[in-house]
């Protein structure tokens, strides 16, 4: 079993990090391998509706100069998918936004190449603004056919300078328990 995890921030270290850290630490306890992958900072496309990936049905998008492709692919073999971003007035990354419109129209394209798998949002904030975040990561995982994890209390972590989340107990603890239940539906389901 493998669960991908997509950092959405363009600090490699910062809060988004450490929470995607804290889930894969606990999916890590369980057995399940984990890779994250660093999108944000990174320069990447928005989809243009050129609905190409209709028409040619390869599990790709028509836009090849960036690595988001290598991303479709990584979930489409996941059984699991993680998508962390910072809030950014109220959303997520623009990263995050192109890997979501991009990721879900080829998936749909494809008879539902993401359908049944796992996925969870996690948000770091420095003070309000995260459950819009966590609402648009959580619709691709709806109209994909996904399954989407959830905690003890939204997958948020607050901080504004990086490493701030590690003084943020509940939501530390909430990754935790994002982890721990995230590897127990994926061991109930595949088993």
């Amino acid at each position: 079993m493998k669960v991908i995890a997509f950092n959405g921030s363009p600090r490699k270290e910062g809060n988004t990090s450490i929470l995607l850290k804290t889930v894969c630490d606990e999916l890590n306890k369980e057995g399940i391998e984990t890779e994250i992958i660093q999108i944000g900072g990174k320069l990447v496309h928005g989809c243009t509706a050129c609905m190409k990936c209709f028409e040619k049905k390869n599990n790709r998008c028509a836009i090849d100069t960036d690595f988001v492709n290598e991303c479709i692919q990584k979930m489409i073999e996941a059984d699991g998918i993680l998508i962390g971003t910072p809030t950014y007035f109220t959303d997520v990354t623009v990263e995050v936004k192109a890997l979501i419109d991009r990721a879900g129209l080829v998936a749909m394209a494809n008879e539902g190449t993401l359908n049944r798998k796992a996925g969870a949002a996690v948000v770091a904030v420095r003070r309000a603004g995260a459950t819009h975040a966590f609402d648009t990561i959580n619709h691709l995982f709806g109209i994909s056919g996904m399954f989407t994890v959830g905690s003890t209390y939204w997958n948020i972590g607050m901080g504004f300078e990086p490493g701030d989340v590690k003084s943020d107990t509940t939501g530390l603890e909430s990754m935790k328990s994002l982890g721990q239940n995230m590897a127990w539906f994926l061991k109930k389901t595949l088993a």
